[in-house]
């Protein structure tokens, strides 16, 4: 038995480029979108759209924080595949590089998701109003739901359900501090708030709860998942795209070419950066922290595992 309605959303490149500041080479991105193509995911997240500035370069944070449309096309001709998921890039509000947004039938890619923290709400629809406009699917992913007062939040989701060019609505757990109960308890707020829009989830790894916790948004009818390759993404990582998968059993899906790509590029890629779930992200999603803390700890190859200290650092910070 299977959901035929379930889309799932490889951001494999967008999120693990987080770690390393998108300098992936282009071996491993061709791979990342050969594994969608030939494993029948329905949406590739290639990366973010930022608008290049003195601060701001390729040669410093990577081609994928821009996604030029040179850089997608050349990764998309690489591979001739009789699936073609749709390509996705990413707008972070304030640095988002909408002004060179063309037509959708001039670009490469076909949806723009917008991610957007609660203060900054009206910023990021007019992200997607004009995306929109432009003929892309859209998507606004409201940032760190979990660390703002719940009448902030409401009024948000009132405005997302008024705005008509949004696509889907996205519940992201940015902290990894949701535990399954607190994933049926959002999703009832944002249906409550936001009836017209379909859902999307976007779950971290740092209690070790990601694919259970994309399990429980299956649960309660979200038909739009993000996972990664091998968990890969910022910190403790993501829902497994390879796990994931599996547990869907629609016969569309193939797991095997994410196999490949694990074995060939990302079993590898573990040597020059890491990733995945450790006490000391644990630690940061049950005290629902942003990870920026854990991280900063974590480079510190001395006392990278000295979790007692980093508990008793976050209850100080908390304090």
């Amino acid at each position: 038995m299977f959901r035929e309605e379930i889309k799932v959303l490889d951001c494999t490149i967008r999120d693990g480029g987080l770690i390393n500041n998108y300098h992936f080479t282009d071996d491993l991105v061709k791979a990342t979108y050969r594994a969608a193509c030939d494993s029948g995911v329905d949406i590739v997240e290639l990366g973010k759209k930022l608008a290049e500035s003195d601060e701001y370069t390729r040669e410093k944070y990577g081609r994928w924080n821009f996604c030029d449309d040179d850089d997608l096309n050349r990764v998309i001709d690489a591979h001739d595949s009789e699936h073609r998921p749709l390509i996705a890039v990413m707008y972070d509000v304030g640095r988002a590089d909408i002004d060179a947004l063309q037509p959708r039938e001039h670009s490469p890619f076909d949806m723009v998701r917008t991610a957007s923290y609660v203060a900054d709400i009206d910023k990021g629809l007019d992200l997607c109003k004009r995306s929109k406009d432009q003929g892309y699917l859209t998507t606004i992913n409201i940032m760190a739901c979990s660390a703002v007062p719940h009448a902030d939040l409401i009024e948000a989701l009132q405005q997302v359900n008024e705005t008509k060019e949004v696509d889907y609505l996205y519940l992201v757990d940015s902290y990894g501090a949701f535990y399954s109960e607190q994933v049926t308890s959002f999703l009832k707020l944002y249906r409550e708030h936001a009836p017209d829009k379909a859902l999307g989830f976007h779950a971290h790894n740092n209690q070790q709860l990601a694919f259970s916790n994309t399990q429980q948004a299956i649960i309660d009818g979200v038909n739009l998942l993000d996972a990664t390759i091998n968990g890969i993404g910022r910190g403790a990582g993501n829902c497994n795209l390879e796990l994931l998968l599996n547990f869907l059993k629609n016969p569309k899906f193939d797991v095997a070419p994410i196999y490949k790509a694990i074995q060939e590029q990302f079993v590898p890629l573990r040597e020059e950066i890491e990733w995945g779930f450790n006490d000391i992200y644990g630690i940061s999603g049950h005290l629902n922290q942003h990870p920026r803390e854990a991280m900063k700890f974590r480079k510190d190859k001395e006392n990278m595992d000295n979790c007692y200290d980093f508990l008793n650092k976050s209850l100080k910070l908390d304090g």
